[in-house]
């Protein structure tokens, strides 16, 4: 085991934070280029991704997040990641955790998402060359002590069986939810827009159902996300969304449409790409019951309602910016890795 080095991992990972935060013409050539090999990864998505990460690594936060966990020695374990690529930079947090453990990072990364994560660890070495030996980009998952996986419902079934020999983290679907009161402002729900759309709705911490009080009319709802209409114009979007209303209309379903958004209620929590389901409650109490019955597949519930929940909530506009320590389902990632010594 190598000695942990606190200090030394802090300075590294928020230098590269600084890059990341404020890209450079190098790095702007990158994110403009991503759309060539993934449609949905537009430059602005991409660049929003980028410095979410960015600022996410800021010396402050990485000092109290390392600093908690005590521990004196780094790994010296092969951790087998294998990254989802539905969103931009999504399976760099795993990479972080085990690189900031001391332990190698075998990573297998999304065909939708490579090219990104093998820029940033580039940048990475750039600024300290000892992490050059610390990850290796694989093909296939080989000669691993652990496993992060993260996929769907049906992967998950496989990642089991094929790793389950070791520790492991698999991870399924999620979604988020937002709780909505009836006192929001406009702007409270123009920041919710941003928990709804960007990255046009595929992240597992994007709000895929509204939780609405009775009788919630939607007219200010629909006014205050106005300015997201250009999302419209975005081919794989409106295939969708051209996609999802001819089968309300056909099949004659209660739907309610704004151009760019069919909202349906629906008791269900994952809802098809350019639509929002939504339910009512009575009162907040009855709003927290539905909210605990789906709590293990929720990523984050986004409201500004005083709500007893084990899920980590957000304000309106934050779903997509995360904390160091706001780990995926709730799975404090650094712990398990610290198990492995």
């Amino acid at each position: 085991m190598s000695k942990f080095n606190i200090p030394g991992i802090v300075n590294t990972f928020s230098a590269l934070g600084e890059l990341l935060a404020a890209p450079d013409h190098e790095l702007m050539e990158v994110i403009e280029t991503e759309r060539q090999h993934n449609a949905w990864f537009t430059p602005q998505s991409v660049l929003n991704a980028v410095k979410a990460n960015g600022e996410m690594l800021n010396k402050t936060d990485l000092e109290q997040w390392i600093g908690k966990y005590n521990i004196a020695q780094g790994g010296n374990k092969k951790v087998g990641l294998v990254l989802a690529g539905n969103i931009p930079l999504v399976g760099f947090h795993d990479v972080l955790c085990v690189l900031a453990t001391g332990n190698h990072a075998l990573i297998k990364a999304s065909s939708q998402d490579s090219r990104l994560i093998k820029y940033v660890l580039n940048k990475l070495v750039e600024i300290d060359g000892s992490y050059a030996d610390k990850y290796s980009i694989v093909e296939r998952l080989e000669n691993f002590d652990a496993i992060i996986a993260t996929g769907s419902n049906n992967t998950s079934r496989y990642f089991e069986y094929y790793f389950g020999k070791v520790p492991n983290i698999v991870r399924k679907n999620r979604n988020s939810i937002a709780l909505l009161t009836g006192d929001e402002t406009a702007e409270q729900l123009a920041a919710l827009g941003h928990d709804i759309f960007d990255y046009f709705g595929l992240g597992c911490r994007n709000v895929s159902k509204l939780l609405v009080p009775e009788g919630y009319v939607f007219n200010f709802f629909f006014e205050s996300i106005e300015h997201f209409a250009p999302i419209i114009h975005h081919h794989k979007y409106n295939n969708n969304y051209d996609y999802n209303k001819s089968i309300y209309l056909v099949n004659r379903d209660l739907h309610l449409d704004n151009g760019f958004l069919l909202l349906k209620q629906d008791t269900r929590l994952t809802s098809p790409l350019a639509c929002l389901f939504y339910d009512t409650y009575t009162d907040l109490a009855a709003a927290e019951r539905l909210l605990q019955e789906q709590s293990e597949n929720l990523q984050c519930i986004v409201t500004n309602a005083s709500i007893k929940t084990e899920n980590q909530v957000v304000t309106f506009g934050q779903s997509q910016h995360p904390r160091l320590q706001d780990y995926a389902d709730g799975v404090d990632t650094m712990e398990f890795l610290w198990s492995l010594s």
